[in-house]
């Protein structure tokens, strides 16, 4: 907008540089309309434009104040309104955007009365008083409109910033909670799958292959603690699908339980570390259920990891007595926590497929890619720590 009324202004300048003082009118005509050029440089990078602003306000006013000096003959009547009449109004609108709201203020009326006073001397073109006056009434009002107007548009951008800046907060304020949520049933299912598990089996164990199954259990509690110390709900590194079957299968060997592996278009995919490290947990948890409630060696029993249609499927199955998921009692984590939450605070689900002596199939999938399947009860319930 300065630079579109800069060069209305620019035809009446070269007009009456005849009139005026040399240095004067080189002067003041550079040091404003170079102004103007710095504010549209500023306003196309977004730096600088207050200053600039600054500068254009403030020479207009030492233009329009040294008026009477700049001609070459003060008596002179000039015959044409003086070039800055077409520059009120932009420096008004400079001196909005530069200073404050009772700063600009001042300027508004204060440049409009210099002029008018300029108005009445012959170097201003020697009018009426009431001529002076209403061009000066008309440079404030439309000032007026213009401060008026940015003013508001101040108040809107701050409104904007103050409701963006709560709207960060309450996001942060959510995300913390989140992440004290997710951190909650981590150490829940940790407590269980690591701890409580262990410490059952390790009471019940009295044959030697009881005994030798607990000290593995508490090899892989310690691993367990060790992993969830270094990987957080929001970690952004990642996991290749090759270790984490590399990883089920050592347990799976440590366990002493016949179980077999198997692998399907795993390739060098990679998935986040959270979600790999929520899948591999819960496989360990619906492979240690197996082992100890679903029958003895005459059980068939197998883990599959493949991955198809950008998504990894975790299956877990055994041809055991089966359980009725809606019979476990509530305090017993190990479905509920181990594998149902926390694959589904990692973005994935967890679904089961049981039927009394017809053993278990448990599917871990990540991510989740229709609602959340829904646990269809059945009639006998297993035992499940």
């Amino acid at each position: 907008m300065s630079l579109v009324f800069g060069l209305q202004a620019v035809p009446f300048a070269v007009g009456q540089q005849s009139s005026m003082q040399v240095a004067w009118g080189w002067i003041i005509s550079i040091a404003i309309f170079g102004g103007f050029v710095a504010v549209g440089v500023a306003s196309s990078i977004m730096r600088g434009v207050e200053t600039a602003a600054a500068f254009v306000a403030i020479s207009f006013l030492v233009a329009l104040i040294t008026w009477p000096l700049a001609v070459q003959d003060p008596t002179y009547v000039q015959p044409q309104v003086p070039w800055l009449w077409y520059l009120v109004t932009v420096a008004t609108s400079a001196a909005a955007v530069a200073f404050s709201l009772w700063v600009a203020t001042g300027y508004l009326l204060l440049a409009p009365v210099i002029y008018g006073l300029i108005r009445l001397t012959p170097s201003g073109g020697g009018v009426e008083p009431l001529r002076a006056a209403l061009d000066g009434s008309y440079s404030i009002i439309l000032g007026g409109a213009v401060l008026i107007l940015i003013t508001l548009l101040r108040q809107a951008s701050v409104t904007v910033d103050t409701a963006q800046n709560m709207a960060v907060a309450r996001y942060s304020s959510a995300i913390r909670e989140h992440a004290t949520e997710l951190e909650r049933v981590q150490v829940d299912a940790i407590v269980h799958d690591s701890v409580l598990t262990t410490f059952i089996s390790a009471s019940r164990a009295f044959s030697p292959d009881e005994r030798a199954l607990a000290t593995t259990m508490a090899r892989n509690a310690m691993s367990h603690l060790t992993t969830a110390a270094s990987v957080t709900p929001f970690d952004e590194s990642s996991t290749s699908l090759t270790s984490m079957r590399e990883r089920i299968q050592v347990l799976v060997s440590n366990l002493g339980a016949n179980v077999e592996v198997r692998a399907k278009g795993l390739d060098d995919h990679v998935i986040p570390a959270a979600a790999a490290e929520a899948l591999y947990s819960a496989a360990v948890q619906a492979i240690v259920n197996s082992v100890q409630h679903a029958g003895g060696e005459e059980v068939s029993r197998w883990v599959s990891v493949n991955w198809a249609r950008e998504m990894v499927t975790v299956e877990v199955g055994d041809t055991g007595s089966g359980f009725n998921p809606a019979a476990v009692p509530g305090e017993r984590l190990g479905v509920r926590v181990s594998i149902t939450e926390r694959l589904a605070n990692a973005g994935g689900e967890a679904s089961i497929h049981t039927k009394t002596g017809s053993g278990t199939v448990i599917s871990l999938t990540w991510p989740r890619a229709v609602p959340r399947a829904q646990i269809v009860p059945t009639d006998v319930a297993e035992e499940e720590e």
